[in-house]
């Protein structure tokens, strides 16, 4: 289970920012017809960042629903993630599992620890024009990245993780506006500010 909110911000001026490089080709892969009538999707990132290339599958199961999802800012929903084999693509395709479409993310992240442990992602889509051609890849909104805040939470303890993640959102607020995920966001434009803040917000500590 994680709790995560979005938004985005314009690239322009970001630096001096202490960061872990961040590269991943994403491969969202969805059921066939002959998995059954209820449709699936998984998702293989395979991290380009580190010199020998390590993949991951992700499944992001529903949001939580009800009244108190509703009153709260941040989306809270399932995920399993695992470690797997560089022969996981053609794994997937023999259990009947189509291509539906891949991203290159690029970008940085950093981590800290705010009530709860916080994970901040800024990255760029890019799309490629052929299969898989990850060197060929180019941007799909230029100048304007994604940046998502997520952190790990379990049913005894989300109350908890709700709060820290909304409490940083809420200092963030005059800089960045960042939302629930599918939620339309204002772009903002001093994004060395914004930075500056993220930084100053978790005592300049990084993992």
């Amino acid at each position: 289970m994680e709790c995560v909110v979005q938004g985005i911000i314009e690239t322009q001026g970001l630096c001096g920012v202490p960061k872990e490089r961040l590269k991943v080709h994403e491969l969202c892969l969805k059921s066939g017809p002959n998995l059954g009538l209820v449709p699936s999707e998984v998702r293989l990132l395979c991290d380009l960042a580190q010199p020998t290339p390590s993949w991951t599958v992700r499944h992001v199961g529903g949001a939580m629903r009800g009244a108190g999802a509703e009153q709260i800012s941040v989306l809270v929903r399932t995920v399993v993630e695992s470690k797997v084999s560089k022969n996981v693509l053609r794994f997937f395709y023999a259990l009947g599992y189509k291509l539906d479409h891949e991203l290159l993310k690029v970008g940085f992240s950093f981590n800290f620890h705010r009530g709860a442990p916080i994970t901040v992602t800024v990255t760029s889509a890019n799309k490629m024009p052929k299969l898989h051609a990850t060197e060929e890849a180019v941007p799909v909104t230029p100048g304007i990245q994604l940046v998502e805040i997520t952190a790990p939470a379990a049913a005894d303890n989300y109350n908890d993780v709700v709060s820290a993640v909304s409490s940083f959102c809420e200092y963030l607020a005059p800089l960045l506006h960042l939302s629930k995920p599918g939620v339309s966001t204002g772009i903002v434009p001093t994004a060395s500010a914004a930075a500056a803040a993220l930084l100053s917000n978790s005592g300049n500590k990084t993992s």
